[in-house]
């Protein structure tokens, strides 16, 4: 089950590392507030009532002409439809490159001793599990918040992020979507402050 806290209304706190999943309708939009700053927040959209059409990265970037997402930026699915929106966006600039840290690719970066380490795969797989959806479900993920710079020669980096407490971000549901993210638990570089922080997730309504 998920592992947020709810609050009052539509929204939820989402604990440091933790998991958190939501159905957003049609028109509803989702708010994502870095409460503490320089948190990244990995996230994956579905089409609610098909799972098979989900989020793509290579779709989304060749829509928007760019790999980074802000304003106005539609997030687009392996159809080439457009599941949400970027309707408001107070930092700038968000990865789709990075991709979800896992025990695997932890163990390969940092050192063996980092196995035991709970990760984004990990929050994804549980998570994914109350709606049916497992490892092949899983697919290149956003990465709000968190800032990889890429050079001129295609190496990209993780640094400090560019975000600050209290900034937002807010999606527009352009058909029903399901919602999965993991509120990053990575400590071994700078994407989280080296200190994973909690999140804030708030449904509303346009207009």
């Amino acid at each position: 089950m998920s592992t947020g806290t709810p609050t009052t209304g539509h929204t939820t706190v989402v604990a440091a590392r933790a998991a958190w999943s939501s159905v957003v309708r049609t028109g509803e939009t989702l708010t994502i507030t870095d409460l503490h700053g320089n948190q990244a927040v990995d996230f994956l959209v579905y089409d609610a009532h098909d799972t098979s059409v989900r989020y793509s990265a290579p779709d989304t970037i060749h829509a928007q002409g760019n790999i980074f997402l802000t304003t106005g930026s539609v997030l687009m699915s392996n159809e080439h439809t457009p599941l949400m929106t970027v309707v408001d966006d107070e930092v700038g600039r968000h990865d789709t490159v990075g991709g979800a840290c896992s025990k695997e690719s932890n163990t390969l970066r940092y050192g063996h001793h980092t196995w035991s380490q709970h990760a984004c795969v990990d929050n994804f797989l549980a998570e994914g599990a109350r709606y049916g959806l497992g490892k092949r479900d899983l697919v290149s993920n956003i990465n709000w918040y968190m800032n990889v710079p890429v050079e001129k020669d295609g190496t990209l980096g993780i640094v400090d992020g560019l975000s600050a407490p209290g900034l937002k971000l807010t999606l527009r549901a352009e058909r029903d979507v399901l919602v999965l993210v993991s509120n990053c638990p990575q400590i071994n570089n700078p994407c989280n402050g080296f200190e994973p922080t909690a999140v804030e997730m708030t449904i509303g309504v346009t207009g």
